[in-house]
């Protein structure tokens, strides 16, 4: 008897794409993707598109622990080079958390999430997670509402920063423009 594996709808993986593909530098590297697209982008800038309590989608609850029906933070911005969007970025933890461990989350405004957790020695930075979403995916469907694109899959990769053993979700979606790689300066 085989015994079959079925996928979920939710189910990352830790595999990135094969190498030759356009995106892998960039889904692989582990450092701070603020810091590597200021260095390539001609104009970098990020817009804060919203940070408010929600209910997370499922996959994230899961990831983080929350119990059905509770709410966490949510914080979504774009990473963009002059008006060409290249990343859209959401950010989830605890809504209790940001009283306590994450409570810098609130205090960013615009800057971004990455100058917080990669300046912290503290911060811990789980294995990444990849795989490509199509509109069945709820963050497929927000990039698609906040940086409309023709293709009906992209790329996105997830990892969870701990601080003392608190977690924080960060998912990046990389939007059509990337894959013709951010003009060097």
């Amino acid at each position: 008897m085989r015994t079959l594996r079925l996928l979920k709808l939710d189910a990352w993986r830790a595999a990135p794409p094969p190498h030759p593909h356009p995106l892998h530098a960039w889904l692989t590297s582990r450092g701070s993707l603020t810091s590597r697209l200021k260095a390539h982008a001609r104009e970098f800038n990020l817009v804060r598109l919203k940070q408010l309590a929600q209910m997370p989608n499922t996959d994230e609850r899961r990831e983080l622990g929350l119990r059905r029906g509770e709410l966490a933070i949510v914080r979504e911005v774009l990473l963009r080079d002059g008006n060409a969007p290249l990343v859209f970025a959401h950010s989830i933890a605890a809504r209790r958390d940001l009283r306590g461990i994450w409570r810098g989350l609130s205090r960013l405004g615009s800057r971004p999430l990455a100058e917080m957790l990669f300046s912290d020695p503290t911060v811990v930075r789980l294995p990444m997670e990849y795989r490509k979403i199509d509109s069945r995916h709820a963050l497929y469907l927000r990039a698609q509402q906040v940086a409309p694109f023709a293709e009906n899959t992209v790329w996105a990769r997830r990892s969870v920063f701990l601080k003392q053993g608190v977690p924080l979700l960060v998912t990046e979606v990389f939007l059509t423009t990337m894959a013709t790689e951010p003009r060097h300066s």
